[in-house]
């Protein structure tokens, strides 16, 4: 497995297209897991960030599996565009993978979707599924309830992870300003960048626990989440609150 990492340019991140078009040039390279909305960076990728994706995997035979699993979960002035409907083309050279799990906040009965335009893609892995796997009658039932009547109860939901993305925000570069905000486009998951606080990811880890914060570090996510947390924002708002108070205080007392 290689790793294709962002460019992080401050307040946001991008895509290094030499980059992919060089790792997808190497044969032994076949697949591109891809991740749309982008967790944890929070990024909702353009169509024509797409495009150019899509063209070098087709262009090197790099098949694309799209994990758009937070596709609901899309802030205000953002559109997510899936990626099997930008051509026939891309839809023929990818997987599309979804779940009701984190919109419903039903990932306890493990069902999921994963959407296969190309006709021998999809039969090789109903094979594969009808051999090794089970469906699971409580989740597929569930599954449908929610996609068919639940829609009101996501848009409510959906409002308040904005409402608490900006309250955080607020709070954050009013009351913490050595940490930054990483503008938030999509998902509910908001990455603080922390490497203002001048700390090792042992000592920032430290300073969370500490203080009775249990935030997802981000070097679990690899070398370029160094210094970073992540934070969860589908949550009532004053718990956000209270955690920012936690932080703030735990912060203070570096000085």
């Amino acid at each position: 497995m290689v790793n294709n990492a962002l460019i992080h340019d401050g307040n946001t991140y991008q895509i290094d297209f030499e980059d992919l078009e060089k790792k997808a040039k190497d044969p032994k390279n076949k697949m591109l897991i891809f991740c749309s909305p982008h967790n944890p960076i929070g990024r909702v990728w353009t169509r024509e960030e797409l495009e150019k994706v899509g063209r070098i995997c087709i262009d090197n035979n790099v098949l694309v599996v799209s994990d758009e699993i937070h596709f609901d979960f899309i802030l205000t002035g953002y559109k997510h565009t899936v990626f099997a409907s930008i051509s026939e083309e891309f839809a023929q050279h990818c997987i599309i993978c979804t779940a009701p799990s984190k919109t419903f906040n039903i990932a306890g009965l493990k069902i999921s979707n994963i959407v296969i335009p190309n006709d021998e893609l999809r039969k090789k892995l109903l094979e594969k599924y009808q051999r090794d796997f089970s469906s699971n009658a409580l989740g597929i039932q569930a599954c449908r309830i929610c996609y068919d009547r639940c829609g009101a109860w996501k848009d409510e939901m959906l409002c308040m992870i904005e409402y608490n993305y900006q309250q955080v925000k607020r709070f954050v570069e009013e009351k913490i300003p050595q940490i930054k905000v990483t503008e938030l486009q999509g998902t509910y998951l908001l990455w603080l960048d922390c490497t203002g606080l001048g700390l090792s990811d042992e000592q920032l880890e430290k300073l969370t626990l500490d203080a009775d914060l249990y935030l997802n570090q981000g070097r679990m996510f690899g070398e370029g989440g160094s210094g970073f947390e992540r934070v969860n924002l589908a949550c009532p708002t004053r718990y956000l609150i209270a955690a920012m108070e936690r932080l703030k205080k735990a912060v203070d007392a570096l000085k």
